[in-house]
């Protein structure tokens, strides 16, 4: 089912789990972007976060994840809503119980469309623990019955700001635990706001259903040379054993699925549907104004 939200009474109101977080914060920027008003979920609002969000125009709905009633709260009277979930705060056991907690909330309530960030491949049984969690969250949905879309990102390119990539003796050296030769589909986070935000205004080909999301999908070497032609520097490209990252745990199982081809497998098309502009890893490079520490 697809819907439009066209309210009688202004512009239509979106919920955000996850506001003050950089995925949460995207979709954030793309419904203001597009004329929406937005309510966001925030612990402290004296928080610079959270005033930076109130000032912005963002309703501020006081509470947390692990009170049913600040969700429901925060879902009443929503035309939509967009959440996410993560294992950073507590693990994946508490990742999904938060993510079924918003579920069922969204069913409480009565949210007439609840958009679901999770992960490429987290219905592909990859044994990967953040994967899983997710899955299960997505699995409680479903058996809900509520009205839902599953958005299904794949590795955000935003992520090689914190990791893998360094510049040695002038030269730009990227290693990840992965073989050469093997794609691997990455996507901007700006690109998942703007997708969220596309999907709950409604109106889009992939409401109700499920889309995995990419704007590039890169080589180890082409990462390396991409990112060097960036900085103006040699590059090269070090694909590091498993063993390697093994201490990483969850992180050494997802390069493993990302070996055991194809791993993710995202819709090119139907992402540029939903985000005409969506960025590869030169315009995101770009755009970010990203910057390598010699």
């Amino acid at each position: 089912m697809s819907t439009s939200l066209t309210p009688s009474t202004g512009s239509p109101l979106i919920a955000v789990v996850g506001a003050t977080g950089k995925q949460g914060g995207s979709v954030v920027d793309a419904l203001l972007a597009r004329g929406a008003r937005v309510r966001a979920l925030v612990r402290d609002p004296d928080k610079p976060a959270a005033q930076s969000l109130a000032d912005r125009g963002v309703q501020l709905s006081i509470g947390d994840l692990g009170d049913a009633a600040s969700l429901d709260a925060l879902f009443d009277g929503v035309d939509a809503a967009f959440a996410m979930t993560t294992p950073l705060e507590g693990g994946t056991e508490r990742e999904t119980e938060v993510g079924i907690a918003i579920a069922d909330a969204a069913a409480r309530v009565g949210v007439p469309h609840l958009v679901l960030s999770t992960v490429g491949g987290a219905e592909r049984e990859s044994g990967v623990p953040h994967f899983e969690s997710k899955r299960r969250v997505e699995e409680h949905i479903e058996a809900l019955g509520i009205h839902h879309t599953f958005l299904r990102p794949v590795l955000f390119m935003d992520n090689l700001s914190g990791f893998a990539t360094s510049v040695e003796g002038g030269e730009v050296v990227v290693r990840l635990a992965l073989p050469d030769g093997i794609p691997l589909q990455m996507v901007a986070v700006r690109d998942i706001g703007r997708a969220a935000a596309a999907i709950l205004l409604g109106g889009t080909a992939v409401e109700g259903e499920s889309i995995e999301i990419a704007g590039d999908t890169l080589t180890g070497s082409q990462i390396a040379k991409t990112i060097g032609a960036y900085a103006g520097l040699p590059a090269r490209y070090e694909a590091l054993p498993l063993e390697a990252i093994a201490a990483f745990g969850d992180t050494a199982d997802m390069f493993r699925w990302f070996a055991e081809t194809p791993a993710y497998q995202a819709d090119f098309e139907a992402t540029r549907a939903l985000v005409p502009d969506a960025l590869d890893l030169p315009a995101w490079l770009a755009a970010s104004g990203w910057h390598l520490a010699a």
